[in-house]
């Protein structure tokens, strides 16, 4: 008969090995610009930004949109309600960089349940060069963002985007959230993209204009209640693949609390459930905490206790080097952090899988695919 003690600590150097050899491979990616880019040198960019409401950090990341070292880009600021307070404040920035081909366009065109996506429309449309970015408005753009964005840029590229590196949290939440966004979820990604199976995600997008375009433009994004998800699809449905920057773009979160941080990562896992389920399923074991737990009650003894804590241990410290490598945040809270996050991992999946209803802004959507969106989206457009 085998010892359960035996059989527990040998799942859990598995699943260590597995969790520090992800590790290794996002930390060993990260900050490394691979292969030459085949982006064209000094190619005008459209730049386009939707916009909702104001946010703690809305006038910092909005000049940063006028001061990057680029030579040729215009700006599209878009905004779906023309009473909306941001209104004034992209107006007068405007007006103060006259030297920054800039605009903003009001209303959107509702072709999707997504209003991100309906929101950037009419940018998408009035964008004057052939490569655009999508840029969500919390985006901490660095001066030299589009090259960094250029250089992932290859020849079997179809799309380069960022996950957000969370910054500047103001409550011990805010740093949940950065160990969720960055040593976990960034940390996925990356290691994904290694394997060839590169994601996107909406926070940052680099497009060549006509390749969308044959592809049924923008409104082909609707097929999914989430663009990213529907942006990966048609990305590997054209045989081309979805490249990550070298480093990611950071997101300062400021002050967070627990309700914002639960609904927030709740609803991104709903879309993850709903556009890509096979590779929800096993998310409820990405953290360390449960599988530490389940081997420590499946071993039942002190011997397995300690195994499970010198699991947590290891791959807690390979977490904490590997945020210490990208420059992403780290303090005397992040254990913690990291422990919390793990807690409510369970939680957040089987949430995802109870419920198809997300909030998003204010607005209720119903996750779940519908036939009428997809066809709608794949339609050709005058």
């Amino acid at each position: 008969m085998i010892d359960p003690t035996v059989s527990a600590l040998s799942l859990g150097a598995i699943l260590a090995l597995v969790q520090i050899a992800s590790i290794a491979i996002a930390g060993q990616r990260i900050g490394q610009v691979r292969g030459a880019s085949t982006f064209p040198a000094g190619a005008p960019v459209s730049l386009v930004r939707p916009l909702h409401g104001i946010e703690a950090f809305s006038d910092e990341m909005l000049v940063r949109s006028f001061r990057l070292a680029y030579p040729a880009y215009e700006l599209i600021f878009c905004v779906a309600d023309p009473d909306d307070p941001i209104v004034p404040r992209v107006q007068r920035l405007i007006a103060d960089h006259p030297l920054v081909p800039a605009r903003l366009i009001l209303g959107d065109e509702r072709i999707s349940d997504n209003p991100k996506l309906n929101n950037c429309l009419r940018g998408w449309r009035a964008a004057a060069h052939d490569w655009v970015v999508l840029a969500d408005s919390n985006v901490a753009m660095p001066p030299d963002y589009l090259q960094r964005l250029q250089a992932a840029w290859r020849d079997e590229t179809g799309l380069v985007c960022s996950t957000p590196a969370g910054a500047r949290p103001g409550s011990f939440m805010a740093e949940v959230e950065c160990a969720f966004l960055n040593t976990l979820q960034a940390r996925w990604q990356y290691a994904a993209e290694a394997f060839g199976l590169g994601f996107a995600q909406g926070k940052s997008m680099l497009w060549h204009k006509p390749f969308l375009e044959a592809q049924g433009g923008l409104q082909a994004l609707a097929s999914e209640i989430a663009e990213d998800a529907a942006a990966t699809k048609l990305v590997r449905a054209a045989g081309k693949r979805v490249h990550l920057v070298a480093s990611p773009f950071e997101q300062p979160l400021g002050p967070r609390g627990f309700r914002e941080v639960w609904a927030r990562q709740l609803r991104w896992a709903r879309l993850r459930r709903v556009t890509f389920p096979l590779f929800f399923a096993p998310e409820i074991g990405s953290g360390v905490l449960l599988p530490a737990l389940l081997i420590a009650l499946w071993a039942g003894s002190l011997t397995g206790l300690a195994g499970a804590a010198a699991l947590a241990g290891l791959c807690y410290g390979a977490e904490d080097r590997l945020a210490a490598r990208a420059g992403w945040h780290r303090g005397p809270r992040m254990w913690a952090a990291f422990l919390v996050r793990d807690a409510l991992i369970p939680a957040i999946w089987l949430g995802a899988w109870v419920q198809s209803a997300i909030v998003w802004r204010g607005n209720a959507m119903d996750v779940r695919p519908r036939r009428a969106s997809v066809d709608r989206a794949c339609a050709p457009t005058a």
